[in-house]
């Protein structure tokens, strides 16, 4: 539910929360938005909705996912963003790259690269750089094959250090990431640093399976002279696999809770508790909350047990 009361957005920093509208949410998203909101209004920041829908849209997703973060008493400011309706500023982010020799095509397939980044002694993960050393002649042959070219960052060094709230100081790899796809779509990590830039978003709460990734968008956002955010990563929560909970994993959606007879109330309850604390509303929880107690070990979700974590109540 949007908050319309009047802000000068200049004045205070943000948090926010931008969820991807390929599905319904499920407990882990649920907990992780409520993370972002409590590390926001617990530092006085406003909390931003942001829609990430450049890619793996479903119809009627984003409405639900609206509804259940309402629902739970998750509320925002100002209106919901959506990233299809700001494709100008990822065309200027890029341009400027390209001005400046930062840029330049990849024709290679998804296999591809995957066979060279396995391949011996090649960089873990990371893009090797086929296509840094191509000529024109070689550029002019392959979009004579049809081969629909991405554009990549130019990068300069191979790694980036960030300071995570959790994770304290992390330096992770930094690699020629991908900027615009090749159907011409802006891509993530592009989008995500314009994005929280341009809304003058200093604190990204998000969970710890992204951490790799953000030294790439940090180093993206320093050479447009972007402010990198502040970062949190939290602990997801995960199937008895020990795997990143997933919609397959049983009645993991608040719809799914609801209809076993459970309520909004039980289900803040429980992620609260994963959480250690007891509250079966997020603003009773906000006034307990200190992100130097939160747990540093994600939350196993039984679905064959109670909702509610080990040792709750």
């Amino acid at each position: 539910m949007a908050d319309t009361r009047a802000v000068d957005t200049h004045a205070v920093g943000a948090g926010r929360y931008a969820p991807s509208p390929s599905g319904d949410l499920h407990l882990g998203n649920l907990r992780t938005a409520l993370l972002a909101w409590l590390f926001a209004r617990s530092t006085g920041r406003r909390f931003l909705m942001r829609v990430d829908d450049l890619d793996r849209v479903r119809p009627g997703a984003e409405q639900r996912q609206l509804a259940d973060l309402a629902a739970i008493g998750v509320e925002w400011d100002g209106p919901v963003v959506r990233q299809s309706e700001r494709l100008e500023l990822y065309a200027s982010a890029i341009e400027r790259l390209t001005a400046e020799g930062r840029t330049y095509e990849c024709f290679c397939t998804r296999r591809e690269i995957q066979q060279a980044a396995s391949a011996p002694h090649g960089p873990m993960g990371a893009y090797p750089g086929t296509c840094r050393v191509l000529t024109a002649a070689d550029r002019a042959r392959l979009r004579a094959e049809g081969r629909p070219a991405a554009l990549r960052l130019r990068a300069d060094i191979a790694d980036y250090e960030i300071v995570d709230e959790l994770h304290g100081r992390y330096r992770g790899l930094v690699d020629d990431v991908v900027l615009r796809r090749g159907d011409g779509m802006p891509a993530y990590n592009l989008a995500v640093v314009v994005d929280d830039a341009d809304q003058h978003i200093d604190q990204v709460v998000r969970g710890d399976d992204l951490l790799p990734s953000t030294p790439r968008q940090a180093y993206l956002a320093a050479l447009l002279g972007l402010p990198a955010p502040r970062y949190a990563h939290v602990p997801l929560v995960l199937n008895r696999a020990g795997q990143r909970l997933a919609k397959r994993d049983g009645s993991v959606t608040l719809a799914d809770r609801i209809a076993l007879g459970e309520s909004t109330e039980d289900v803040v309850s429980a992620l609260a508790c994963s959480l250690g604390y007891s509250a079966r509303t997020p603003a009773r929880l906000l006034e307990q909350f200190d992100p130097a107690d939160l747990p540093r070990k994600p939350w196993t979700f039984d679905e064959n047990g109670l909702l509610q974590p080990d040792g709750c109540p």
